[in-house]
């Protein structure tokens, strides 16, 4: 009996949390959502440090995706990079992308940040994405800076371990992602900090707030007054700052909000 009593305690408790983060959402008019890992592992994508699963279970990410391991040796960087490329062509937004989406043609939130390269939020259809960790849309030449699109080149290198290489002057291309030891997009990050300055509610949606700087900006929104939405399946520095938390998967609480809030 005891047993249930504690369960029932829970799902009302859940119950409560989902509606406080209704009744601010619903209030809120200039909302800013920042996503990480937790966001698209229910896509098939593995994030980085899970125990058993991360990416760097098996890899010392100095050694396969530093700016100094890819200059010294981008041949090994992309047979590094070629699984999880091929994870991110093939995965598709999961009900948390979709939830975001309809929460912005609500009006309900301005911006998305996200921390992710897999560029699912832009495939569910959300506008204003702010991507601080780079993408994988798009290469820059090492030599020319060139840009490119990566259509032109991710089907090459899936099938036929083709790396890309500039058609201007043959240097090898480097995925617009950030590597460790290099610095974030300076446009991207200064929109990314004034987003969170300026917004009334900041929704934390899968992430463990664990890797600086973005793990700060949180804090620019709470300096601000906003409200702070936490929705993660570990706990995080922000647990106790934050005005509702939900320890759970966000592929299945945002499409309850989205639910409740029709």
């Amino acid at each position: 009996m005891q047993k249930d009593i504690i369960v029932t305690d829970s799902l009302k408790n859940e119950s409560l949390e989902l509606q406080r983060a209704v009744d601010i959402i619903r209030a809120s008019k200039k909302g800013v959502v920042l996503t990480g890992a937790g966001i698209s592992t229910p896509s098939g994508i593995p994030d980085f440090r899970s125990p058993h699963d991360g990416l760097w279970e098996n890899y010392n990410p100095m050694e396969v995706a530093s700016l100094t391991a890819f200059r010294y040796d981008p041949v090994k960087f992309y047979s590094w990079m070629k699984e999880l490329a091929k994870k991110i062509v093939e995965a598709i937004p999961n009900a948390a992308h979709l939830g975001l989406v309809e929460l912005e043609r609500a009006g309900k939130i301005n911006t998305i940040i996200t921390q992710n390269i897999d560029m699912l939020h832009k495939k569910a259809g959300s506008q204003n994405v702010l991507e601080v960790h780079g993408t994988l849309d798009t290469l820059t030449c090492v030599s020319c800076y060139r840009k490119y699109k990566g259509d032109d080149f991710i089907k090459p290198y899936l099938e036929d371990d083709i790396i890309p290489h500039c058609k201007h002057c043959g240097s090898i291309l480097k995925p617009d992602l950030m590597l460790f030891g290099e610095q974030l997009p300076a446009k991207v990050w200064l929109r990314a900090v004034e987003a969170s300055r300026n917004c009334d509610l900041m929704i934390v949606a899968g992430s463990s707030l664990e890797v600086l700087p973005v793990a700060g900006l949180p804090m620019h929104a709470l300096e601000k007054g906003a409200h702070v939405i936490l929705i993660n399946h570990s706990q995080t520095y922000l647990d106790v700052r934050a005005d509702v938390v939900l320890h759970d998967d966000v592929a299945k609480v945002i499409p309850k909000i989205v639910k409740m809030l029709r």
